[in-house]
């Protein structure tokens, strides 16, 4: 039994410096879940945040954050989530004592997955004493997962990729 272990063991080494996925062994599961948790800190998704948005809105109640759009005034007007703060990242030093309070948490949000102005305003958050989360995806998969969002004209909604979210459902599941 010992040796087909180490036979075993062999084979997952040479297999793991081929495989490109486990080049660098992932973490102990204990490091792992450190990592994920504090992730999870720092972030979350459109999904959760229209979640939020829309129990608070069905029950009256308050979310529980501030959603702030950190996107400039021309990008804002392109279109933007009904309730959210326009706060453009530049401005933060200026106005963020102005339209935020320091006892409430703070979601970010900047055009998308490929823009770090969101992570940039999240910083200048927390450098100042706000609690503060980067909601991933941006206004780009708020619009793509389907969720409703206000232009110059008035709301418009499109309907859900289906590579990025479940048609029909507005669950995905996770």
């Amino acid at each position: 039994m010992i040796a087909e272990t180490a036979a075993e063991a062999s084979l997952a080494s040479a297999v793991t410096s081929q495989n490109p996925v486990l080049r660098v062994a992932p973490a102990a599961p204990a490091d792992a879940a450190a990592h994920f948790a504090a992730s999870l800190a720092f972030h979350t998704d459109v999904s959760d945040v229209a979640a939020a948005l829309a129990t608070a809105a069905g029950t009256g109640t308050d979310p529980g954050f501030v959603l702030v759009d950190t996107r400039s005034t021309e990008a804002w007007e392109q279109g933007h989530i009904p309730g959210a703060v326009h706060l453009p990242t530049a401005q933060i030093p200026q106005l963020a004592d102005a339209f935020l309070d320091r006892a409430v948490p703070v979601v970010v949000h900047c055009w998308g997955p490929g823009c770090n102005g969101a992570t940039r305003a999240a910083y200048a958050l927390a450098t100042r004493g706000y609690q503060v989360k980067e909601m991933l995806g941006g206004m780009e998969y708020w619009i793509r997962e389907g969720f409703a969002y206000e232009t110059a004209e008035g709301p418009e909604q499109r309907a859900a990729d289906p590579l990025t979210a479940p048609v029909g459902t507005g669950d995905c599941g996770c």
